[in-house]
């Protein structure tokens, strides 16, 4: 398992902040493209680098294929947001943050459920 230096960490902490205020604003119950957006915006006003909707091409026998895989939220080229607004999260959705994480050869990785009552229960840390 891969250590996690203190600067992401900190980064991690203070965009789940951002995550809980949203899910505080809106409540659960919305489309993932809105979490999503909101979020965004968050981090936006907070000045943190992010790609939203980030390409992720599968590199096979040499090749790099575009396999319409998108990442929801790259957060400083560092950590990567899967959001779900689903009623329970599923071992696939862990698979497909998990094969996100390998496929970019990143390190951390939150798999964010915004339909939880409370976000407490929503929120999966995730270290390949």
């Amino acid at each position: 398992m891969v250590e996690v230096d203190k600067d992401t960490n900190d980064l991690g902490y203070k965009v789940m902040g951002l995550a809980y205020k949203v899910h505080t604003t809106l409540g659960p119950g919305l489309l993932e493209s809105a979490y999503e957006a909101c979020l965004c915006h968050e981090l936006e006003k907070e000045k943190i680098p992010f790609e939203r909707q980030k390409e992720l091409p599968i590199v096979y026998d040499g090749k790099k294929l575009d396999c319409g895989y998108r990442i929801d939220i790259l957060v400083a080229n560092k950590i990567i947001l899967e959001l779900k607004t689903v009623e329970i999260l599923q071992p696939i959705h862990t698979a497909q943050l998990m094969t996100y994480l390998r496929l970019s050869k990143l390190h951390i990785g939150y798999l964010i459920n915004f339909y939880s009552t409370s976000l407490k229960y929503g929120i999966k840390r995730y270290i390949l």
